[in-house]
């Protein structure tokens, strides 16, 4: 393995402002439990959009200069003089989340809800660059013959996966609302995990069509038909057993429980901009609905059940990619993001592979 420079570059958010910048900063160096991991792919997630843009949750919550970007593989190229966990050459992906271990959600096994968590790429230091340095517990060893680009998917594959899995899909309709990378992920899971029938909606063609390509039974634009009744006459004026709400849009969250039958569950990932009207009253209390907020991936059972659909190409994650770049093309592969035409968009630091 190539000897560590002292330098390399890094896309930072500089400050206060709209856009992203390319940098040159120094190798961080791994502490006594930490791993330096040399980055060999990583995506683009929309969080990282929200802070390209600098839209008010991003005002909120971004303190600049900070590299951004979690989610990614790579290789360990130095380990900590504690560190058992992983060893230097090991083909890793990394859990964005680092938790605090000592608030109550941490002592009592929840450390997905960890009061102090603090994600790379917004509270600290990202993965859009050469090096990235994580507590080696965050880190995630993978198969050697894992594809580099379907091994950066696993952290945004596990938002899926823990919304899919926060209720029984088995032999029941599911409605997906929002067709991004992630609602579909979810449909691929949901299909996996046997549903009977998969609903989606969004207001882009192009996703509504890579959400039929996914396994959707049907497909809809929310913007040109009426969704709920043909959803409703497609279940027999039943509605759906299962929500699966990725978008945020309150449009969406108010047709899925309009869709939603009684008795129902609903898994809730997307994050509205702001707050929103809800008919509690009808959509949850008086129709007996039980409703799951998602947050990230439980730690680590997520990972195991990714890896239990990962393995014998029970799903195949490169199906959802449609665009791939250079790190160094990084506005080329946001715009492409921000423009809805796009599944999940993947960048290397060194070039785009062939072959």
């Amino acid at each position: 393995m190539s000897p560590v420079p002292q330098t390399m570059r890094a896309i930072i958010k500089p400050d206060r402002s709209p856009g992203l910048k390319m940098v040159e900063l120094p190798v961080p160096r791994p502490g006594p439990r930490e791993a330096l991991i040399k980055v060999a792919a990583t995506s683009i997630c929309g969080t990282d959009l929200h802070i390209f843009k600098w839209d008010p949750w991003a005002q909120s919550r971004i303190r600049p200069p900070v590299i951004v970007g979690h989610e990614f593989c790579g290789h360990v190229v130095e380990v900590g003089e504690v560190v058992d966990e992983v060893r230097v050459g090991d083909f890793v992906s990394a859990e964005s989340h680092i938790i605090c271990h000592t608030c109550a959600p941490c002592r009592t096994g929840r450390g997905h809800l960890c009061q102090n968590t603090q994600i790379i790429g917004v509270d600290r230091d990202g993965c859009w660059a050469d090096y990235i340095v994580m507590p080696a517990e965050n880190l995630w060893r993978n198969p050697p013959d894992m594809s580099l680009e379907v091994a950066s998917l696993q952290e945004n594959f596990g938002n899926a996966v823990h919304t899919a899995f926060a209720t029984d899909v088995t032999a029941r309709r599911v409605l997906v609302t929002g067709c991004g990378p992630v609602g579909l992920m979810a449909i691929l899971v949901a299909r996996a995990a046997g549903a009977r029938a998969i609903y989606a909606t969004d207001i882009s063609n192009y996703r509504l069509q890579l959400a039929r390509t996914m396994g959707a039974d049907l497909a809809l634009n929310v913007s040109e038909v009426d969704a709920y009744q043909l959803i409703m006459a497609a279940t027999d004026g039943e509605g759906v057993d299962v929500l699966m709400e990725m978008s945020g849009a309150p449009q969406a969250v108010d047709l899925g429980f309009r869709l939603l039958r009684f008795g129902g569950e609903a898994a809730m990932l997307g994050l509205a901009p702001a707050a929103i009207p809800f008919d509690l009253n009808n959509h949850v209390v008086l129709k007996g609905a039980t409703v799951y907020g998602i947050v990230g991936r439980e730690l680590w059972a997520t990972w195991y059940r990714m890896r239990g659909l990962l393995a014998g190409d029970t799903i195949d994650l490169r199906r959802v990619i449609t665009h791939r770049f250079a790190l160094a093309d990084y506005e080329k592969a946001l715009r492409v993001m921000q423009s809805g035409q796009s599944g999940k968009v993947v960048m290397f630091p060194e070039g785009v592979p062939t072959g």
